[in-house]
């Protein structure tokens, strides 16, 4: 006969119980039956000593390792140190242009809209002979007879403008469309180490552990002289960007408006860890959902590749 399970529970608590045979007297005095009983509750004991822990960050083994007696202050810069070398170090601050393909989807109220739109954007971040500047072209079907793809639209950002050109020519962009643009480079992560922290009065604060998603962050916040903010969330494992997030007052409705923005799915292109997925927030709502397909660091770019009068030339 297999050995009974000593903390074998009585049937109502969902365990079945072994009845004896019936040639076999079994007399269980008040001693036996409370030697199981004991024996349990002694197993128990111990695991019920154990400390519990309400947060990720109380775990020892998960909580953000700093140095004693660093100030906030200290810790943001820190941080902000090793998601910089986390993204290349210098290689990443002296790109000059970052090119990529790859597909958006708008949503509205939060909602797909099921429109999506294949796009193609150049990058020139500003340094010695350049100036900061994008040009985006949305890709198209040539048509039902004519088989291949072609560049119906072009939009160029540059010097605080943005421009759309067709084939009928160029056009301003409207102007709330210029201004989240350039209100949402402002505060980007490149924004943060080219120009933020070299700004006089710069203040950095670590803010704690958050989540972003299902990982593990560190929120660190940029607060200009002028009371400006930009705050970056970093994965606590690598230190790259999860989340960037800023806010500004609705001049309408005397209100705070938040814009975010998420990345994932990093990837090593050319040296540089990348993310290929960026959704963009605003009030909570997610607005767009962008997928890379291929990215390219430093190409080579005729030296009227952003303007706009060229362009139009072009087009005719």
């Amino acid at each position: 006969m297999r050995p009974s399970n000593v903390c074998e529970q009585p049937h109502h608590w969902g365990y079945p119980v072994k009845e004896p045979h019936p040639n076999i007297q079994t007399v269980l005095t008040t001693n036996q039956m409370m030697k199981p009983l004991l024996l349990c509750l002694t197993l128990a004991l111990p695991l019920a000593a154990q400390p519990l822990f309400g947060q990720a960050s109380e775990i020892p083994s998960a909580g953000p390792a700093h140095p004693a007696g660093a100030t906030e202050e200290q810790r943001g810069r820190k941080l902000l140190d090793q998601a910089l070398e986390a993204l290349g170090g210098d290689a990443w601050l002296n790109r000059h242009n970052l090119q990529v393909y790859g597909r958006i989807g708008r949503f509205f109220h939060g909602s797909p809209t099921g429109i999506t739109s294949d796009f193609t954007s150049t990058r020139q971040f500003a340094g010695a002979g350049r100036v900061d500047a994008e040009r985006i072209g949305f890709i198209t079907d040539r048509s039902m007879i004519l088989p291949g793809k072609k560049i119906d639209v072009v939009h160029i950002w540059t010097d605080g403008h943005g421009y759309e050109i067709t084939y009928k020519g160029k056009t301003e962009l409207p102007k709330d469309q210029v201004t989240d643009y350039f209100r949402r480079a402002a505060h980007s992560v490149e924004s943060i180490y080219n120009v933020w922290l070299n700004a006089p009065g710069v203040v950095v604060l670590y803010e704690g552990t958050g989540m972003v998603g299902r990982r593990l962050s560190d929120k660190v916040t940029i607060l200009s002289a002028d009371n400006d903010a930009v705050t970056v969330e970093l994965d606590a494992t690598s230190h790259l960007p999860l989340r960037r997030s800023f806010q500004w007052r609705n001049q309408q409705f005397r209100d705070f408006d938040k814009d975010v923005e998420e990345y994932e799915d990093y990837h090593t292109v050319q040296g540089l860890p990348t993310a290929y997925s960026l959704t963009r927030y605003l009030n909570g709502d997610t607005v767009s959902q962008t997928f890379l397909t291929k990215i390219a660091y430093d190409v080579d770019l005729p030296p009227d590749f952003f303007n706009p009068e060229i362009l139009v030339k072009k087009k005719k």
